[in-house]
């Protein structure tokens, strides 16, 4: 095996996994649907619970719009990384994966390019989710959309690397389902994505502490920060560390000799 071969499994997975996704419109349209009817209607239901009026001047609730709009950046990084694990499993049983499990390639490679190939499909969501949030008003300084695209590559990597590590645990298919939704509502309510960490403090300091080690807040902050020009080193350390482990777990867990798949009898 020489570079040549890694790099044509690397961009046949890459490019298997955009063309499904630009082929396949309604899994691009409920990507989007999902933070707009958030950043639409919860919205409006926040200024309702608040009393504030829907006639100009509007500067109060757009104000909690522009704060949760990073948050739903961050649902639809974690729905993607949930939603490409999904086919993994689908894969891994009965596509293309089963093949390229037992290529000479090493596992770790392939989940990486299936890693790579996630992230990129959930960054593409984002920027369209973006460019429909500033026919609403909701803008960020135009240096914000250079910036926050490191951000959006480690959030992604360390969200999908989460739903590779639960796909390692997962043999059928029609399972995975209850897991996703099992991590993903504690993991997007308990989180700073739609309060800010002090809010939170003031009704429940245990919710405020699970929030504060919540990987899912750290990334939504690192978006945060990004989308404004800043930088947040805690965050940044704190995402990075847990892609670490659910990398490497997830390698762990994919590995026949070691993992969940010498208990599952083989990938």
């Amino acid at each position: 095996m020489n570079m040549l071969h890694y790099w044509r499994a690397m961009w046949g997975i890459i490019g298997r996994e955009l063309w499904r996704f630009i082929t396949q419109r309604e899994r691009f349209i409920s990507a989007l649907v999902r933070p707009l009817v958030w950043l639409f209607v919860f919205a409006a239901g926040f200024r309702s619970a608040l009393g504030l009026a829907i006639t100009p001047p509007y500067e109060t609730y757009i104000l909690y719009e522009v704060y949760i709009t990073p948050g739903l950046i961050g649902m639809i990084q974690l729905f993607n990384g949930m939603q490409s694990s999904l086919s993994m499993v689908y894969d891994r049983e009965m596509g293309s994966m089963r093949i390229l499990m037992v290529s000479p390639l090493p596992r770790w490679f392939l989940l990486l390019s299936k890693l790579l190939a996630g992230t990129g499909v959930s960054i593409l969501q984002v920027y369209v989710f973006l460019v429909v949030a500033w026919f609403y008003d909701i803008h960020a300084p135009w240096q914000g959309y250079l910036s926050i695209l490191p951000a959006l590559i480690l959030s992604g990597l360390m969200l999908g690397a989460l739903g590779l590590l639960l796909s390692s645990f997962i043999k059928q298919l029609e399972n995975f389902a209850g897991v996703m939704n099992f991590v993903i509502f504690p993991m997007f309510f308990m989180s700073t994505a739609l309060y800010p960490l002090w809010k939170m403090k003031e009704s429940s300091v245990p919710l405020s502490i699970i929030a504060q080690y919540n990987p899912f807040s750290q990334a939504v902050e690192l978006i945060r920060f990004a989308l404004y020009g800043q930088f947040n080193q805690t965050a940044f350390i704190y995402v990075f560390v847990a892609f670490l482990i659910f990398m490497s777990t997830a390698i762990m867990g994919y590995n026949p000799s070691k993992g969940m798949m010498m208990k599952k009898g083989g990938a």
